[in-house]
């Protein structure tokens, strides 16, 4: 989207030729995860990770976390899936020490669903990185619905709380209701604002890539 107003890195721009063909000073919305500088990707994973640590532990009571925003921005910036999945996966597993019960979900059926539940909005990055807020409010609403189906539908599988039976499957849901009520605001502000930023990634890299061409 373009702002009147705003630098030339952060509008479409006609996309230039770099080394051996590859492109570089493309608009956000053309944003070639295969033609970011490894300086710029190494930080932005750690500032990803780091962002989700924080987000996470500031507002544990209220289930609000950057995790599905991570994962979205991580899909659209990096080319490779498992390193993208490591954001939110590490943002995850070095959060759970900081809070009550430390990560233990009660079996390694448990914790593989929710890992997975925040992992898998990875997959979302290209729609993020083509529609910008679009994308980013899709993937959100997708992520957190998922993970709210995913978690409870295995907590009344794997767990005696509820009787296994549909009344059963529905008490569990309805019981996890009032957790959930900020859960996809939070999903939502958060991929939003964090996908905002991805506006300015060609003018955030291009120190990198002068660094890395000399």
């Amino acid at each position: 989207m373009s702002i009147s107003g705003q630098s030339p890195e952060s509008v479409s721009q006609v996309p230039r030729s770099g080394p051996g063909g590859r492109r570089f000073g493309l608009a956000p919305r053309d944003l070639d995860p295969r033609d970011l500088p490894v300086g710029f990707l190494c930080v932005a994973w750690c500032a990803l990770v780091g962002i989700g640590i924080l987000g996470r532990l500031w507002q544990p009571a209220y289930g609000v976390s950057p995790l599905i925003g991570i994962g979205l921005c991580a899909g659209a910036l990096f080319a490779n899936r498992f390193v993208a999945a490591s954001v939110p996966a590490v943002a995850l597993a070095a959060s759970n020490y900081a809070l009550p019960g430390g990560g233990v979900y009660g079996s390694w059926t448990m914790a593989a669903i929710i890992y997975a539940a925040f992992t898998w909005p990875v997959l979302m990055g290209s729609l993020v990185r083509r529609h910008r807020g679009w994308g980013a409010l899709g993937g959100a609403m997708a992520g957190s619905l998922v993970f709210f189906l995913t978690t409870n539908l295995a907590h009344w599988w794997l767990t005696t709380d509820y009787a296994h039976t549909a009344g059963g499957l529905v008490e569990c849901y309805l019981a996890a209701l009032p957790f959930y009520r900020w859960t996809p605001v939070g999903d939502i502000a958060w991929a939003l604002a964090l996908s905002a930023t991805l506006v300015a990634v060609p003018a955030l890299s291009r120190p990198f890539r002068s660094a890395e061409s000399t």
